[in-house]
């Protein structure tokens, strides 16, 4: 039976911590189809998102075909900040997954401003 996790961001200027507003933020399945669209507050948060996963029970017995997470991915954009893609994000049944952003801004690296920060997070050793 299905249940349900959650994924909340905190974007933040880099170095400083300054949390970053109207930060767009994109939740992703696997599979490329969008889940979620936010933008941040002026504390640079968006409220936790609900993420279908599968049921807490899936994950008290160890079964290598089966895993007690949803993978979702997660991109974020800001006019003047390098974007920021976190891959394979792993969400549990009654849990929130924070996700914090820092965002770099363009000025700080002047040759680089179409580059991309990709972080790609392993899967757990359950």
């Amino acid at each position: 039976m299905p249940a349900t996790g959650y994924i909340q961001v905190n974007a933040y200027e880099s170095y400083a911590r300054l949390p970053l507003e109207n930060v767009a933020v994109t939740i992703t399945a696997a599979d490329g189809t969008a889940i979620a669209m936010r933008l941040t507050n002026r504390n640079g948060q968006i409220a936790p998102i609900e993420i279908p996963v599968p049921d807490k029970a899936e994950s008290q017995t160890p079964d290598p075909g089966e895993r007690p997470f949803a993978v979702v991915n997660l991109y974020a954009r800001l006019k003047g900040y390098e974007q920021v893609e976190s891959e394979n994000l792993q969400v549990f049944a009654d849990t929130i997954t924070d996700q914090n952003l820092e965002m770099i801004p363009l000025a700080e690296l002047p040759n680089q401003w179409d580059q991309t920060v990709i972080f790609d997070t392993p899967p757990q050793n359950l």
